[in-house]
């Protein structure tokens, strides 16, 4: 399936040519337009216990399904936030582990479901029990707030990461949540509060900017009834 990312940066708009019998998944209401042989329906993908996990990771409860079932067309997709969009190609030799809202699209050979994080990386990292664990043969297409940064670590490297800027990560690379700093109040006053440390080898892909920090600094122009 041919792809084209536009519009790099800030609002990111994917295209996809599908050629006659080729279906998309995607995150429900990601359709900004397609062609009109392009047929779109609802699914929920895995049954009801798959969408009620997808629903606990941050992610909604039905994807979206493109099929051109009447000939090849034209579709756009976009993601809910402002930020880029990347495709990752996955060989079925490995899972990846994907933040919420982090999931825009897939071809139909990758399943989507969700991974229960242990007790205490759900408590610690603010992301809740569950991320999402995406599988199988296909392309994945990946949605930011942001832009997107690839950090590549050498076998046995270290590095620490905020983990609102978290995007996705193999799952042969090692991680840890833990505090920013050795105690904590002062891991709270660093505003830092919550990282996580990864150990290589294996790309981690972060985004530019956290969502979280943006809606605290957004607050301070509400004005207080």
């Amino acid at each position: 399936m041919k792809h084209e990312v536009l519009y790099q940066g800030a609002f990111a708009l994917l295209k996809l040519q599908l050629n006659a019998g080729e279906t998309i998944k995607a995150e429900s209401g990601a359709m900004v337009s397609m062609s009109p042989n392009i047929d779109v329906k609802g699914t929920m993908d895995g049954g009801i216990m798959a969408g009620l996990g997808r629903m606990m990771s941050g992610e909604t409860f039905f994807f979206q399904e493109l099929s051109a079932n009447r000939g090849g067309g034209e579709v756009l997709l976009a993601p809910k936030s402002m930020g880029d969009i990347q495709a990752v190609e996955l060989d079925g030799t490995y899972r990846l582990f994907v933040q919420k809202d982090g999931f825009l699209g897939g071809t139909s050979g990758i399943q989507v479901n969700t991974k229960m994080q242990n007790l205490s990386r759900g408590l610690l990292s603010g992301e809740g029990f569950f991320i999402i664990e995406i599988s199988g043969s296909g392309t994945v297409f990946l949605a930011s707030y942001g832009s997107i940064h690839a950090i590549n670590l050498a076998p046995g490297e270290e590095r620490i990461i905020d983990n609102g800027h978290l995007v996705a990560w193999p799952d042969y690379v090692n991680y840890n949540v833990e505090k920013a700093s050795k105690g904590w109040l002062s891991s709270l006053t660093s505003g830092e509060a919550i990282v996580c440390r990864f150990r290589g080898e294996g790309i981690v892909l972060i985004q530019t900017r956290n969502p979280s920090g943006f809606g605290s600094w957004i607050k301070r122009f509400i004005p207080m009834r």
